[in-house]
């Protein structure tokens, strides 16, 4: 007959296996970006909300950057509960949440391309995720510029017909004039009885 012999676990053993699951647990999931959507397009004018759900052991450090084709800028960084550091350029259009989100409000055409979160924990450890802002033109700005260009066509075509209509009139009487000037002045005229 076989007969296993179980030893009890000992308080080391039980601290080693605690410690390995805590450093697997840390190092799986120490940081975590969540977000629904990655490609955004807005209009001109408009607002955006980069919605993100950071988690993270301690308190983490967010930090937004903009990367177009030609620049790039850092917007801010701020701690959930603590401090907030958005850059001047920013500073009148950028709300900062504490889950790591960031509104941007009053959009213009070179507020498209990438925008990137670094996540950091009190360790020095970065995460990062990325979206894509695409900012169209509005189709009403077009037809504003549209009108006032038809209105002052409008109005150059009246100063144009009204240029025409005063120098015609002025043609008839001056016309009127020398026909008057090339009559013989007759004053010797006499009435007839009938």
């Amino acid at each position: 007959m076989l007969t296993l012999h179980f030893r009890p676990w000992d308080v080391h053993d039980v601290a080693l296996l605690l410690s390995a699951a805590l450093y697997v647990c840390h190092i799986a999931g120490a940081i975590s970006i969540q977000s629904d959507l990655h490609s955004l397009i807005r209009s001109v004018q408009e607002d955006v909300f980069f919605s993100v759900n950071v988690t993270c052991s301690g308190i983490p450090t967010i930090q937004w950057t903009f990367i177009s084709n030609s620049v790039r800028r850092s917007i801010g960084a701020w701690q959930p509960g603590g401090f907030t550091n958005i850059t001047e350029d920013y500073s009148s259009r950028v709300q900062a949440h504490h889950n790591g989100s960031m509104g941007l409000s009053g959009l213009r055409l070179q507020d498209g391309g990438y925008y990137v979160v670094t996540v950091t924990d009190g360790t020095g450890n970065s995460k990062d995720a990325g979206f894509v802002l695409k900012v169209n033109e509005v189709l009403y700005e077009d037809l504003q510029y549209l009108s006032v260009s038809a209105l002052a066509l409008g109005c150059l075509a009246g100063l144009l017909m009204l240029g025409m209509w005063l120098t015609n009139k002025a043609y008839r009487r001056i016309a009127a004039w020398r026909r008057r000037k090339q009559m013989p002045e007759n004053d010797a005229t006499e009435l007839q009885p009938l």
